[in-house]
Formats: C-alpha cells, sequence, structure tokens
C-alpha cells in the first residue's frame, strides 16, 4: 500500500512526520498527505473519512492550513453512529470557530443530537456547543440546554451546565430562564454537578442584577450550609486532596459568597460565622489549604464591614508573608495591598514582616514589598520606616537601587517633619546611591537648603564631610559644589554652628581644592564641572587670598576640549581680569527660591499667571518662605535677596528691569494734558504686545552699559540686573505713536498717513544713555505685512573709541529673525560716525501669535566677553 495514500493509518503518518530530519521533509510529508486526504474527499470516500479527519486535526495542530476539511466535520456529525459524531464533534471544535460561516449548517445536526436517546450523543452536542457557540445558536439552541438541566444523567446535568455559561456570556439577555434551573442544582450531592451549578449561579449574578437579587433573596442560607457540610465532612477519598474535602469546590462556594454578599449587609451577617470557622480552622501547611484561605479572605474583605473578621483575614496574610513559598508569599503582599485601603490600622501592625520582604531575594517579592512599604508610610512612623529603607539601601543589589531610592525621596518629601531632617535624609540618599536618583531630586534638595535660611551654615559643612569622604555619586558632587560655592564663607568661618555638629576646621585653600578635584575627576559629567567651575568664579568674590589660585585654575580650562566648558573659562576670565567692577555683582548669593513654585512645575499644575493667594506657603520649620512675586520676575531672577518682592498685579517691573524705565503709573501735574501713548507704548505697539500704563524714565543702579576707559566694548550685565537708560522724547509724542499700531503682527489698522517723500513709520530711539544712542528706523514691503525691516544705527556719545562692537538679539520661536553683518566694528568716539545693521524679523503666526515681553532679549556684547 501506498504510505501516502488515503487509507493510511494516523499513527503511521505521525511516524513519517517524525521521522523527518528537517522542516523541509516535514511540509513535504504533509503536503503529500493533505494531497491524499483531497483526492479521498473528492472521491467521496466514506470507508476512511473519520480516518482522514483525524489526520487533519493533527496536521491542524501542526500549524498547517486545513479549512479544505471543514464540511467532512459536517458530514461525520450528520452519521448515524457514536465513533463517526466523535471524531466529527472534535474536528468541528479544532477545525472552526464561532466565526465561521459554515457553523451556522451545523445548528440542525446539534439540536437533534441534544435531543437524542443516546447520552453519549447528547453529550458530545452539549460539549461542542459549550466549546464554539455562537449568539445565533445560543438563542436558537437555548431551550433544549435549559430542558437537560433536569437531566436523569448528573453527567449530562454537569455539561448542561457548563454550556448554559457559555449561553449567557453570549447572549445575555437569557440569563432570567436560567436563574430557576440553576438555583435548582446548588441542591445537589454531586459534587461535579454542585460546583458546576456553583460556577452557573456566580456568571449569572455578573450578567444579571435580577439574578444577583434572586440568589440573595433564596440561595444564601443553602450556600453557607454547603460550605458548612464540606468544611465539616470526614475524610472522603473520592474528593480528598492533602487532608482538604474537594478544595475546588470550597474555593467555588467562597467566590459566590462573595459576590453576594458585596454591597449587601444582611447577606454579609448571614455568612460572617462559616467564613471564620473556615479561616480559623483550613490547615495552611497545604497548597489547598492555602488557596481557600486566600479566598476566604478575599471574601472577607470584599463583604460589608466586620472589624474582627478582617482583623483575622489581615493575620492570616501575614503569616502568608512568613511562608517558604514565593508565590505564597507573592500573594499575600498583593492582598495587603488592597486590604491597607480597608483596614491600615491592623496592615501596620505586620510592618517589620513587611520590611524583611523588601529584603528578600526574589526581585518580584522585593518590589511588591517596597510598594506596600510606601503605602505604609505616614506622618507618625516616617522616620523609623526611612531608617530601615535606608539601612537596607546600603546592601541592596545595584539593580533594586533605582527603585528603593526613588520611594525613599518621594516618602521624605512628601512626609518630612523638619528641614534638617529632609537634609539629613537626602544626604544619606545621596551618599550611598546619588547616581540613581533623577535630577529632580537634587534639583528639589538644593531649592529646600535655599529656603532653610538658618541651615546653610550647617548644610554645606554636612556635604563637605561627605565630598571629601567620596565623589563616586555625582548628584551629591552637584548639591556640594553648589552649596560651597553660595556658602563657601560660611563653610569656612563656621556660621550657623549647630549642637549636633562636631567641629570643623576648613580654609579658603580647602574649599578651593574641593572644587579643583570636582573640575579634574574624570569619572563626572558635564554638568558637574560647570557647576564646580561657577563655584569657583563666585568663591573668587568670597575668597580674596585666593583670587589669584581662582583665576589660574579657570585660565587652564580655556584650552578645554569641551566647548561648555571652554566658553565659561574664557567668559569668567575676562571679568576676572578686565570687569573687576562688576564682578560682586554678577556673583551674589542666590535669592531664595519659590518652593511652592517649583513643586508647581514639578507637577505640571502651574498655572501661568500666579496670584498671592494661589501659593501654598512651606508649612516646614526652618525655613523663610519666600513671598509671591510675578513669575515672569522670578524666572529672570530680577529680584535681590533683600528686595522686596514686586506685587504680581503690576505688569511692568520685568520691563523695567529689562529696559531700565519705571512702569509703574504716574499722576499728570495738574493742568497739564497727558499723552495718551509714552514711548513705552510705542514699543509695545511695535512689538504687538498691548498697551501698559503711561511711564516716565528712570534709573537704577547698574549700567546695562558700563563706560570703561581701556578702549573696550561696553559689556552686558549677566545677572540680568536693571539697566540706566531712558528714551527719547522722540518717541513719546502721540503722532509717533499712532502708527506703531502691531508692527510685526500686521493686524491693527495703521492711523500715520504717509508722508509724500517720508517713511511709513517714524523712527524710534530704542535706547539712550551717557554713552551710547541706539535709533531703529522701520519698513515694510507692499504685499508681505508678517515681514519687518529694521535699520539699527548706533552712535558712541562717549569720547573713547569702542572696537570690537556686537550686536545680538533673540526672539520667540514663532518669530524669524536674520541679522546682516554690521557696517563696522569700531565705533568712533564723540558722534563723529555710527554704525548702522539691518534686521529683518518676520512673524510665522501673522495673524495669531503676538509677541510678549517675556520672549524678548537684546544685549550688546563687547570683544572682551568674546
Amino acid at each position: 500500500m501506498n504510505p501516502f495514500s488515503s487509507g493510511t493509518r494516523l499513527r503511521d503518518m505521525i511516524r513519517a512526520i517524525r521521522a523527518c530530519k528537517t522542516a523541509a521533509e516535514e511540509r513535504a510529508v504533509v503536503r503529500k498527505e493533505c494531497a491524499a486526504i483531497r483526492a479521498a474527499i473528492n472521491e467521496n470516500d466514506q470507508d476512511y473519512r473519520h480516518r482522514n479527519l483525524a489526520k487533519l486535526m493533527f496536521i491542524h495542530m501542526l500549524g498547517y492550513p486545513t479549512h479544505f476539511g471543514q464540511m467532512e466535520c459536517l458530514k461525520l456529525i450528520a452519521s448515524t453512529g457514536f465513533p463517526e459524531k466523535r471524531i466529527g464533534y472534535l474536528g468541528l471544535m479544532l477545525l472552526l470557530d464561532e466565526r465561521q460561516e459554515v457553523l451556522m449548517l451545523v445548528t440542525n445536526s446539534l439540536k437533534q443530537d441534544l435531543n437524542h436517546s443516546n447520552q453519549y450523543i447528547v453529550g458530545l452536542a452539549l460539549c461542542a456547543l459549550g466549546n464554539i457557540s455562537s449568539a445565533e445558536m445560543a438563542r436558537d439552541l437555548a431551550p433544549d440546554v435549559e430542558r437537560l438541566l433536569q437531566f436523569r444523567d448528573p453527567n449530562i446535568r454537569k455539561k448542561a451546565a457548563l454550556c448554559s455559561i457559555r449561553i449567557i456570556k453570549k447572549v445575555p439577555d437569557l440569563a432570567e430562564n436560567f436563574m430557576h434551573p440553576a438555583s435548582s442544582l446548588l441542591k445537589e450531592k454531586h459534587h461535579g454537578v454542585l460546583i458546576t451549578g456553583v460556577q452557573l449561579c456566580t456568571d449569572l449574578c455578573k450578567v444579571s442584577s435580577e439574578a444577583l437579587e434572586y440568589f440573595r433573596e433564596n440561595c444564601i442560607e443553602g450556600l453557607v450550609k454547603t460550605l458548612r457540610d464540606i468544611a465539616n465532612s470526614p475524610y472522603s477519598p473520592e474528593y480528598d486532596i492533602a487532608g482538604i474535602t474537594d478544595p475546588f469546590l470550597h474555593i467555588r462556594l467562597l467566590k459566590l459568597l462573595r459576590i453576594l454578599g458585596q454591597g449587601d449587609a444582611g447577606a454579609s451577617d448571614c455568612m460572617t460565622d462559616i467564613l471564620a470557622q473556615v479561616a480559623s480552622r483550613t490547615e495552611s501547611n497545604k497548597n489547598a489549604g492555602n488557596a481557600i484561605l486566600y479566598e476566604c479572605v478575599e471574601t472577607i474583605m470584599s463583604i460589608e464591614d466586620n472589624g474582627g473578621l478582617r482583623v483575622l483575614a489581615i493575620n492570616i496574610l501575614g503569616r502568608f508573608l512568613s511562608n517558604r513559598d514565593n508565590n505564597i508569599r507573592y500573594v499575600g503582599l498583593n492582598m495587603l495591598m488592597k486590604a491597607i485601603m480597608v483596614d491600615a490600622k491592623a496592615v501596620q501592625r505586620h510592618r517589620a514582616t513587611i520590611l524583611e520582604c523588601v529584603k528578600d531575594s526574589d526581585a518580584s517579592i522585593q518590589k511588591r514589598a517596597l510598594e506596600l512599604v510606601y503605602l505604609l508610610v505616614n506622618e507618625s512612623n516616617v522616620k523609623p520606616l526611612t531608617k530601615e529603607l535606608i539601612e537596607y539601601l546600603e546592601v541592596s543589589n545595584q539593580e533594586f537601587k533605582g527603585d528603593i531610592t526613588a520611594k525613599i525621596c518621594s516618602l521624605v518629601e512628601k512626609f518630612s517633619p523638619a528641614k534638617i531632617w529632609y537634609i539629613d535624609q537626602m544626604l544619606k540618599v545621596l551618599s550611598e546611591a546619588g547616581n540613581f536618583v533623577k535630577d529632580e531630586v537634587w534639583h528639589a534638595l538644593i531649592i529646600v537648603i535655599s529656603n532653610a535660611s538658618d541651615l546653610h551654615g550647617y548644610t554645606v559643612r554636612a556635604l563637605y564631610r561627605v565630598f571629601q569622604a567620596s565623589t563616586e555619586q555625582e548628584s551629591l558632587v552637584r548639591v556640594a559644589v553648589w552649596c560651597v560655592g553660595e556658602y563657601g564663607d560660611m563653610l569656612v568661618n563656621n556660621v550657623g554652628m549647630l549642637d549636633i555638629e562636631e567641629p570643623i576646621t576648613v580654609t579658603e585653600s580647602d574649599a578651593v581644592d574641593a572644587m579643583e578635584v570636582a573640575i579634574k575627576c574624570q569619572r563626572l559629567g558635564l554638568t558637574t564641572k560647570a557647576m564646580a567651575l561657577i563655584a569657583l568664579f563666585k568663591l573668587s568674590s568670597r575668597f580674596p587670598s585666593c583670587s589669584e589660585r581662582i583665576k589660574d585654575i579657570i585660565v587652564q580650562n580655556k584650552r578645554s576640549l569641551v566647548l561648555e566648558l571652554q566658553q565659561r573659562s574664557i567668559e569668567f576670565s575676562c571679568i576676572l581680569q578686565k570687569h573687576h567692577n562688576i564682578r560682586s555683582a554678577l556673583v551674589e548669593r542666590m535669592p531664595i527660591l519659590d518652593e511652592a513654585t517649583f513643586t508647581g512645575r514639578k507637577a505640571g499644575s502651574l498655572p501661568t499667571a500666579v496670584s498671592a493667594s494661589s501659593i501654598i506657603p512651606c508649612n516646614l520649620p526652618n525655613g523663610i518662605a519666600k513671598p509671591a512675586a510675578a513669575p515672569i520676575g522670578d524666572l529672570l531672577d530680577l529680584s535681590s535677596d533683600d528686595a522686596p518682592p514686586a506685587p504680581v498685579s503690576s505688569g511692568g517691573d520685568f520691563l523695567q528691569d529689562l529696559l531700565g524705565v519705571d512702569l509703574s503709573p504716574a499722576s499728570a501735574p495738574s493742568g497739564t494734558s497727558q499723552s495718551p501713548k509714552t514711548g513705552t507704548d510705542v514699543l509695545l505697539d511695535l512689538l504687538s504686545i498691548g498697551t501698559l500704563p503711561p511711564v516716565q524714565s528712570s534709573s537704577s543702579a547698574i549700567d546695562i552699559l558700563s563706560s570703561s576707559h581701556d578702549n573696550k566694548a561696553p559689556v552686558a550685565n549677566l545677572n540680568g540686573l536693571a539697566s540706566h537708560s531712558s528714551l527719547s522724547a522722540n518717541a513719546t509724542s502721540p503722532a509717533s505713536s499712532a502708527g506703531m499700531m502691531d508692527l510685526l503682527n500686521g493686524t491693527g489698522a495703521i492711523t500715520q498717513k504717509h508722508e509724500e517723500n517720508g517713511p511709513a513709520y517714524p523712527s524710534l530711539v530704542a535706547y539712550e544713555s551717557s554713552t551710547l544712542r541706539m535709533t531703529f528706523n522701520f519698513s515694510k514691503q507692499p504685499g508681505n505685512p508678517q515681514t519687518t525691516f529694521i535699520q539699527a544705527t548706533f552712535t558712541n556719545l562717549s569720547p573713547n573709541v569702542y572696537n570690537g562692537f556686537l550686536f545680538q538679539a533673540a526672539v520667540p520661536k514663532f518669530l524669524q529673525l536674520h541679522l546682516d553683518p554690521a557696517s563696522s566694528n569700531t565705533l568712533p568716539a564723540s558722534g563723529n560716525g555710527s554704525i548702522t545693521q539691518c534686521l529683518k524679523v518676520t512673524n510665522t503666526q501673522h495673524g495669531k501669535l503676538t509677541l510678549t515681553w517675556d520672549g524678548i532679549y537684546v544685549g550688546f556684547l563687547g570683544l572682551g566677553l568674546l
């Protein structure tokens, strides 16, 4: 006989396939066998139809297509013999699913078999219907399945109950038809029928609220009695598993009781006694007993409040944590995370056991226990729990340090009782795992340190100690160099010494040595080295005796291959050598940083305009909270430590600092009519940002351009302090301002009339001081309203010639700026000449966005800064 003919036995085909050494050989065998089966199907071979279908099922399990044999399943199902029907139904369940249209052809055969006199054929039909029933089949065959729930044979009742579950899931509207038959199954003595009846009732409760109420009213007492009988039943070899009678039925009954008791106080009271009995009498030395206890605990935690039972349940979970089986410990931790929302006080009693689980060798248990500890922490236990976690951080695995560090930092920030404790704990974390913390952590620490004015000395000394011990943790080094740069004088002079501190002697040279170590350390990153360089620059003013050494260290980095360090070194060395008059202002101590503003930004919830009432004051002691200030002014650091904060309602304070003008409202003298638009209004109209109150010229402490006698260009103030300037009187006239409406936005009406041979827009003296005057001339091309051409003219009013003059400007992203080269880089003295430079500004969001002052910066940089 041909080994690949349709008459080949199934076992021979399996042997031939398993004998293949390569995938190609296997495909060849399968291809030949499928061809033989197709030939037999075409010849309508009835003798080997069941054998061919068995082969197709095996080929299907190997992953090859077998759709051509689907109709053979229907033919076998339609036959009269049990063996053929068995293969046909098996093929139907394996080769087809509920999405196949062919399945509709088998509905009539199923209906006939459900009413067959042979109970085994009825069982085959129920099994197939329970596996592949579609919604249409469920509606057609539901009455037959409902009738079989009262069949004489328990196996048929069991299969009918399972088939009913499939039907109500596919068609929930049919649930009411199965409520009464399902409740009768709960009185069965046969455990197989009883467990399927319980599962049917459970699913009915999930899909139908009417069924839920029906079972609550009629079945609670019967279920409690059944569970009590099983729990107290003597040894039965038929159902015994590890000394427990039918643990699967135990679990199904507990799940159904949980659904019935949830949200119903009366039903919960009925099952309290049996739940207490199961929880207290079930042995936990076997997996079967632990499974029952777990379901019992979940049921207790889900039903209505019963304090004593919940304590008992949480104690069982505490015993789970002491089990040697990792799986039991894990499910215990999972359940405790749910229980803490219900009874946190009872969970707190097992705090020590939970902390031991954090130190477990299993990574899953570690993470779950850490999450549970995080939920356990409150104001009363934050100190001992944080201490335990930090002690474990010292010996934990590298893979786990990131998770535990994040949790510790979050807990310390959330529940810190005092700033000194917060600082101490964060220093411990940074010294142990500083490389694992996110940037937001050390940013927040710096802000807290800045606000704790009475702890500045204590903090800088503590950081200096840990920095001297190790420089491996980069986040710690960053905080240390920032604090030394800000409070280095307190470190050297032992300012603010606390009783808990040990005396320490640090010289100015020691502090400079520490910063030099940070700059030269190879394993530290660019950000850290740049911060150390800035700290050195600040120490040059605080430590005059070390200024020459600091200058030498900074000069060494002018040859650095890293552009950032090279640029900073060049700029700082230039200031140290040539601009002593502004150095002290540049390196002043940072103002107190606003904790509420930082918290809002970190949470992504800070509004664009912050009112005084919306800022939450810091409730930690030892600190001085910064009063609310204008957000733009705070962003630009325009306020000093001792200056009173600008009122939030004032819209021009930061503009005053940038332009050196006083934008506060001034009352016009009596008898004098005030101009409707001042010079600032003209500039605001030019930049499309609206109108501010009338202004008058004023001056502040520091000039944005300082006159020098070494023939160098003026230097911009790096701290962004207020400048000494005045707006020209030409720019304050009503006639001049009228034509400056919305020049960059182009949406406003231009009210100025064109003169015959004059420009469309008037000239504007944008800046004028005793040393420099800057004039802007504006023009637009017809048909291109979004583009503005500006010709800037610079005139030197001082007796000194300025060399290396450079003009720079910055605009927001929606504006495009093109700067043409200046006509010269030398500005003649005493107004004997001028420099001109053309600018082209294009508004890419023409008609949609306008320019705001917080996006404007115009600077003059001289040769000395470059």
